[in-house]
């Protein structure tokens, strides 16, 4: 038998290669299907947050202050913004939500298929839909990885946002001064509340987002939707997503600036009891909340359409590079 392999190699004429085994190319297969979902939810995450970036910075603003929320007023703002420091001073804090949505978006949607991929395998469902149950723990899981592993850029674009350029000139400069004056901890400020927000949301928008695709699968028979169809229902999965885990929201916002606008908050319950008596339920949790209803639907669902257009398109390219 070891004779017959020899003689098999021997006969091998020069420039050809030996065929690749079937684990060799299935770990091959894996590894492009990684690297296609880090560069999709990369791309999807940039357009998505600089499309809305003007009014995710004005949302930002009203939820670490107390002054009153309403369209009449983040209207304002944005002019007021615009007139005292320029049509790009809207985007401010832009270039540190890159830094962080691109490795976040990234490491969210890959981790995403890979929980699909073992979740399937594991409940018998692999290359098809997952039930319902382990569709929703893909999203969170998906969720809480990106989140624990991003988290103090998430806390350098929330300072910047609410602080006028000459406090912090650039993202260095941000963090250089919260571990001078606050200390390094201060870069994990917020995390339990981000951590429970996350788990909802993430959960619940990419349940939604895989369940409206399901549902048009078997009444139209289509295996892909259209464009406009994913960017509808990525739009419902922010909605349900962002409205259910707002409150959180709120909260890791106010403790991430407490640094900077003088509140101390030391817990996520007395954080929660402060702003509920300071300002009340609706208008305190929810402050803003009206905003994520355009902002987060165009947000999400500009991501998840980005999103499977380039995965659609990467493989297409591999396919064609073959």
């Amino acid at each position: 038998m070891g004779n017959g392999v020899q003689e098999h190699q021997g006969a091998l004429t020069k420039g050809e290669v030996l065929p690749l085994s079937s684990s060799q190319s299935e770990g091959f297969k894996q590894g492009r299907s990684v690297l296609n979902s880090l560069l999709s939810g990369a791309f999807a995450g940039a357009v998505a947050k600089t499309t809305v970036a003007p009014l995710d910075r004005t949302k930002i603003i009203f939820q670490v202050s107390s002054n009153r929320f309403s369209a009449k007023e983040a209207y304002r703002l944005i002019y007021r913004t615009y007139l005292s420091e320029g049509f790009f001073s809207l985007w401010r804090g832009n270039s540190a939500t890159m830094v962080r949505v691109i490795p976040y978006a990234a490491i969210q949607f890959c981790a995403h298929e890979q929980y699909k991929r073992l979740l399937g395998g594991y409940y018998g469902f692999q290359g098809k839909a997952l039930p319902p149950v382990p569709r929703l723990l893909a999203g969170s899981l998906a969720g809480t990885t990106a989140a624990m592993i991003t988290y103090p850029l998430d806390l350098v674009r929330a300072r910047m946002a609410v602080t006028p350029k000459e406090m912090y000139s650039n993202i260095m400069h941000v963090f250089v001064r919260i571990s001078r004056e606050e200390g390094l901890k201060t870069l994990y400020r917020g995390f339990a509340p981000t951590i429970l927000g996350v788990v909802p949301y993430a959960g619940l928008s990419f349940f939604t987002y895989e369940t409206l695709k399901k549902l048009h699968a078997e009444k139209t028979g289509r295996a892909q939707p259209y464009s406009y169809e994913r960017l509808a229902f990525g739009a419902c999965a922010g909605l349900i997503g962002q409205s259910a885990s707002y409150p959180l929201d709120v909260v890791r916002r106010r403790m991430q600036t407490a640094g900077v606008t003088g509140h101390a908050y030391a817990s996520i319950t007395g954080t929660m009891r402060e702003i509920v008596h300071e300002e009340g339920v609706i208008r305190g949790l929810y402050k803003g909340l009206s905003m994520n209803w355009v902002k987060g639907p165009i947000a999400v669902g500009i991501s998840f359409m980005t999103f499977d257009l380039t995965q659609i398109l990467l493989r297409k390219v591999g396919y064609s590079a073959r």
